[in-house]
């Protein structure tokens, strides 16, 4: 029975390591840049106007629309994350809305975190070392060190600055 659980491992291990190249190698291919060491875990989709820094894991991101989305380094995602750079003119000459689109680009600096189904819409940008909370929808700026969460999302704590640039400082990442 030992055996048995241990073939068992063995293969889903395999299994989790041929498809997480097959993701990483997915989004390498379709991305314009991609830094050193970039981790995809879970099926992941961006656009060819993606950027992304060195040491960027995602744990399922979708990544949409025509906008630019600029992905600094050590950046960590949840699962089923959706960034969205587009939306639609109901403004304009037809209801509910025309087919212009607009376009807003979305900005992630280093270090940030999203947790799991974080929504980030198009014209945002998060600071150095910001995290997201889980569920939440980001629609405006979060600013560096901030910790935010909510549905829109708001800054509700701030992270120890001074603890985390010493840890910067020493090359401590994950």
């Amino acid at each position: 029975m030992e055996k048995q659980v241990q073939k068992h491992n063995t293969k889903k291990k395999w299994y989790q390591l041929l498809r997480r190249k097959i993701y990483t190698n997915m989004v390498r291919r379709k991305a314009a840049e991609v830094g050193e060491d970039l981790k995809v875990n879970h099926y992941s989709k961006v656009t060819q106007t993606t950027f992304l820094g060195d040491h960027v894991s995602f744990n399922g991101m979708k990544i949409s629309g025509k906008g630019t989305v600029r992905i600094g380094k050590y950046f960590h995602s949840g699962e089923e994350c959706l960034m969205i750079t587009d939306t639609h003119n109901y403004e304009g000459d037809k209801i509910p809305y025309d087919e212009t689109d607009i376009v807003r680009d979305i900005q992630i600096d280093d270090f940030v975190w999203l947790g799991t189904r974080v929504i980030i819409l198009g014209g945002v940008h998060i600071g150095e070392g910001a995290i997201i909370q889980a569920g939440s929808v980001v629609v405006k700026d979060i600013p560096a060190y901030a910790i935010a969460g909510g549905a829109p999302a708001k800054v509700f704590k701030y992270r120890d600055e001074e603890h985390f640039k010493k840890l910067k400082e020493a090359e401590k990442y994950f």
